[in-house]
């Protein structure tokens, strides 16, 4: 059952970086797998959040924190209900909170324009793709990138999360949200891991900023729409002297995910 709160959130984005971690609180708030609603400022809507919270954090840690991005089409809930709540289960087990929002629409895309077959190595497509994009898939867009970086916000604030130990996740649509917002915000992140979803622009892309972050990359096997680009993105960040891992699973461009989670948090814990 969803819990009902209606929370207003002004963005602070000077709070992004640089900011104790420190808030006053009358009660500790509540622990384990949470489903609020919240007010989002920007558009003046009502908009759902899932997160989960490890249930042994009494208040007085900060705890690192993971933003997972859901792929096309799914929801808040898809990743933390799939394969009987592993991605929760990893949250508790490892000592993170995660924060799954929606991304003020299914296919939103957290502000990234590309799409299938735009993977890496496909710049043509992609260039084409990004100027197809008209002013309303734009605030589309940008209204995607605001409501996720306002979602993990809130929950940071809310549990006093670790800012230095903030680490990004994505799977397809959500890997794509994971190079764009990389991309845009490298101060923020700990560490990044984009599954199954290179949606980059090789031509026009600004890796430089990626420079200071490890990187996990994954991939299925099985996920033909993607598998090369990927293999090509992995090569090229090794060729560039990045910190990149990458793993591949039989796993096709859905069943790779549940193969892949705990991978990606023995990686994050090897940065936290």
């Amino acid at each position: 059952m969803r819990r009902r709160h209606c929370l207003q959130f002004g963005l602070a984005v000077a709070a992004w970086t640089g900011l104790p971690s420190r808030v006053l609180r009358a009660a500790t708030p509540p622990t384990g797998s949470q489903h609020i609603d919240y007010l989002f400022a920007a558009t003046g809507e009502t908009l759902p959040l899932r997160y989960y919270v490890p249930t042994t954090w009494d208040g007085s840690q900060a705890l690192p924190i993971v933003l997972m991005l859901h792929g096309a089409g799914a929801d808040e809930n898809s990743y933390m209900d799939r394969s009987d709540g592993q991605l929760q289960q990893l949250a508790e087990a490892h000592g993170y909170i995660v924060v799954s929002p929606l991304g003020h629409t299914p296919l939103g895309a957290y502000g990234n324009p590309l799409r299938l077959p735009a993977v890496f190595g496909q710049d043509a497509v992609a260039t084409q793709q990004a100027a197809a994009v008209d002013e309303a898939r734009q605030r589309t867009l940008a209204l995607s990138e605001l409501e996720v970086i306002t979602a993990l916000e809130l929950v940071t604030e809310r549990y006093g999360a670790d800012r230095r130990r903030t680490f990004l996740a994505g799977h397809s649509m959500g890997s794509g949200g994971v190079w764009h917002l990389a991309a845009r915000y490298p101060e923020r992140w700990r560490a990044i891991a984009p599954l199954s979803g290179p949606f980059v622009n090789r031509s026009s892309y600004p890796f430089e900023r990626l420079r200071p972050l490890p990187i996990f990359m994954t991939e299925g096997r099985g996920a033909t729409p993607s598998l090369e680009g990927s293999r090509a993105m992995a090569a090229f960040l090794r060729e560039q002297a990045f910190d990149v891992d990458y793993l591949e699973t039989d796993g096709d461009h859905g069943g790779m995910v549940s193969e892949v989670l705990p991978a990606i948090f023995d990686f994050f814990d090897r940065h936290r």
